[in-house]
């Protein structure tokens, strides 16, 4: 078969025919990864709220495998997901922009108060501060910013952390909610529009050269901060494949087209990872054609690697079950409290001095386990679980794909 080709298979059904159970799939499982990458960053050297004394290089080659592009999957899912549920109503009523947003700000706004805040004070204990944590919370909720590392750089309360991702998600959401507004048939047209140019090869190649270009035009200029006012480069690179997601509902045969095509974009993803960890970071300032070979490879593995991960998707995960249904609701309330758990975890575990291997275990599988026995909680509370990310009430059929 080749690769330009649609996969000869009976079971392919139309986008606005049928719930995408690969979808929700794809977003359990890269929560899933989130999981294990933030437990990562306690023991590499890269930037992290505390540090592991194991701390070193060693794992960074095996955590750039997803770190060019995990995020990029996410907020393309969400694109897709906010269009289906819109897909009926177009353009879009204000009633369902404020139940999406709802969901996402109101677990925001918990979250900083309730969910951060022990993040941010063994962040600084490990930086020398002496105080209890009532002591903090006191700084923390007067939004003191006197934690500073002597380099201007100082921390700033309250915090959003790694809840960054919901500020982002309603901003796009609502977004689009205006455009639709504005151009009821936006992503119809739009879908008709770009068509020519997700055809064959260019289905891997355009989006690439779109991601490479906002990365050489924006990256020095915007370097990502997660603050959203001033993120612009992460945001020409989040809002293009949330937008693209959004396509998906418009688009039938763009999962077939991305199967298709899944095993090379596969080569070619690992490819650019082989070429991002056996390049030096100093070749950009070497000039010409070598001070693009990092910022290519990164840009090529970001869309190889989410065209290989929805057509393996489309491919295999095309099938429902209890699992699916179970984790698709408890995969936000997970999110929202997985790494406070890990940081506090890793801290609590640190004076038993366990090899670095066996402790990160132990800290995934605790992360895990301790999220979902308080999913198992705040789902059976009416009044927990919007603060939660969860509707009010449990949904009679299955846990939609309304989440983050």
């Amino acid at each position: 078969m080749s690769a330009s080709s649609s996969p000869r298979s009976p079971r392919t059904p139309s986008l606005t025919a049928t719930r995408h159970h690969e979808l929700d799939w794809l977003r359990i499982i890269a929560f899933g990864v989130l999981v294990i990458y933030h437990t990562g960053m306690y023991y590499v050297n890269w930037d992290f709220h505390v540090k592991s004394p194991h701390a070193g290089t060693g794992l960074e080659p095996f955590m750039l495998l997803t770190a060019p592009w995990r995020m990029h999957l996410l907020f393309l899912i969400s694109g897709a997901a906010t269009a289906f549920m819109w897909r009926r109503d177009s353009p879009p009523a204000a009633a369902r922009l404020r139940e999406r947003t709802g969901r996402l700000l109101l677990p925001l706004l918990f979250g900083m108060l309730v969910i951060v805040p022990p993040q941010s004070y063994l962040e600084v204990v490990q930086h020398g501060y002496g105080g209890s944590f009532v002591d903090f919370l006191r700084l923390y909720y007067s939004a003191y910013h006197g934690f500073c590392d002597g380099k201007g750089h100082c921390l700033l309360l309250p915090t959003w952390n790694h809840l960054w991702y919901l500020p982002y998600l309603a901003f796009y959401t609502a977004l689009l909610w205006l455009l639709l507004r504005w151009r009821p048939q936006l992503l119809v047209r739009l879908a008709s529009a770009t068509a020519p140019l997700l055809r064959g090869g260019l289905l891997l190649a355009v989006p690439v050269l779109w991601l490479l270009l906002t990365r050489l035009a924006l990256r020095d200029h915007f370097p990502s901060t997660h603050a959203l006012l001033d993120d612009w480069f992460m945001h020409a690179q989040y809002f293009s494949v949330f937008l693209f997601g959004a396509l998906l509902a418009h688009t039938p045969h763009m999962l077939p087209r991305l199967q298709a095509w899944r095993w090379l974009a596969l080569v070619l993803a690992l490819s650019g990872w082989a070429t991002l960890i056996s390049t030096p970071a100093s070749l950009r300032d070497a000039g010409g054609v070598l001070a693009l070979l990092r910022p290519a490879a990164v840009s090529l593995m970001q869309w190889t690697a989410l065209v290989a991960s929805l057509g393996f998707a489309h491919r295999h995960l095309r099938f429902d079950n209890a699992w699916r249904r179970y984790l698709s609701e408890a995969v936000f309330p997970v999110y929202l409290l997985h790494q406070t758990l890990i940081i506090v975890l890793a801290r609590a575990v640190a004076p038993w001095a366990l090899p670095p291997g066996l402790e990160a275990a132990l800290l995934v599988v605790a992360t895990l386990a301790l999220s979902l026995l308080s999913y198992e909680a705040v789902r059976r509370v009416g009044w927990l679980r919007p603060l939660f990310g969860l509707k009010r009430q449990v949904p009679p059929g299955d846990a939609a794909m309304a989440g983050a």
